[in-house]
């Protein structure tokens, strides 16, 4: 998890360097109209691929924390193990698949 706390954080630098907004000289250019809104959907698309990434990193945290306390693998809300196969294919997991199918709804 470590590893992927690593990578997610890579990630995220990456798409901030891509980000259209980055350029300082951004603000005082006259580009056209067209290009303003490339840029802004640009932008609003890398914003939002660094949220959904963030999140992922806040769950490694909580995980890490879990493993630390020996509460690894357990449910957050109903308190039974979490399956090893959904943890071999989401590490990061806070709930069994009972519990965040009924956390979704």
């Amino acid at each position: 998890m470590e590893e992927e706390r690593r990578k997610s954080h890579n990630q995220i630098e990456e798409l901030k360097k891509d980000d259209p907004f980055a350029d300082p000289d951004h603000a005082s250019d006259n580009a056209a109209v067209d290009t303003d809104v490339r840029e802004q959907v640009g932008h609003d698309t890398i914003e939002a691929q660094v949220k959904d990434i963030q999140k992922r990193v806040s769950e490694i945290d909580n995980a890490l924390k879990k493993i630390n306390k020996n509460q690894y693998g357990y449910c957050g809300r109903c308190k039974k193990p979490i399956p090893q196969a959904r943890l071999k294919l989401i590490p990061e997991a806070s709930f069994c698949i009972d519990c965040e199918k009924h956390l979704r709804k």
